[in-house]
């Protein structure tokens, strides 16, 4: 994989629709409170539910500080892998986690709507709790891209806040992570993966409290 030199000027954020979260140094923090404590192991299933390979390469979309990157990178031995996000707070953060680790991970600002990689050329693209904070017609764009940047048979696996019930976990969830916005969920994503050219689109068994995993294939 090739080296990637970033010079000491500041990068610029990411123009997107998309919601932009830029408070790096609190984000891990942040979501260990969001999966009230499961933070670990939503990594650890997304990874798994992914089904990436030895020499596999993975590609994490909004990566935010790099866990699910550096996880994919170091349980797997994936031989290439990337993350994107369009906040340079958290690519800054996710290069120095990497660094620390000694493992080489291409981390770079970019956006899930424009993806800079070409046509067919990664077997695996994650997305762990970041669609819920686009747009509907950013999410169709987005998936689009994700299906152009894959190979054929390559995976994508989302995870994200499933259809919010009136189960009191799931209003303590809503209320306590303040996504209250989240109106249709994990579920809406079959119909849009579908619009995308994806198959074999399905709501896998298992989750993390009020948080699913939903496969699909190029």
């Amino acid at each position: 994989m090739a080296q990637h030199i970033h010079s000491n000027t500041p990068e610029q954020p990411a123009q997107t629709e998309g919601k932009l979260i830029r408070w790096a140094p609190y984000y891990d923090f942040m979501v260990e409170i969001t999966s009230m404590g499961h933070a670990s192991m939503l990594r650890r299933m997304t990874v798994d539910n992914a089904q990436v390979h030895p020499g596999d390469s993975v590609l994490d979309v909004g990566c935010g500080t790099g866990e699910v990157a550096l996880l994919a990178k170091t349980r797997t031995k994936a031989s290439e892998v990337h993350g994107i996000d369009p906040a340079p707070e958290m690519i800054a953060v996710a290069r120095s986690k990497a660094a620390r680790k000694k493992l080489e991970i291409d981390f770079r600002v970019g956006v899930i709507e424009d993806l800079p990689f070409p046509d067919a050329s990664l077997d695996v693209v994650t997305s762990s709790l970041m669609m819920h904070h686009l747009p509907e017609e950013l999410k169709a764009r987005g998936l689009e891209e994700v299906y152009r940047v894959l190979k054929p048979g390559g995976r994508l696996l989302i995870a994200d806040f499933m259809q919010p019930s009136q189960s009191i976990l799931s209003h303590l969830m809503m209320v306590f992570t303040r996504h209250q916005g989240v109106q249709n969920g994990l579920e809406e994503m079959q119909k849009l993966l579908k619009d995308a050219g994806f198959s074999q689109v399905s709501q896998l068994k298992g989750n993390v409290l009020v948080i699913g995993f939903m496969r699909a294939v190029k």
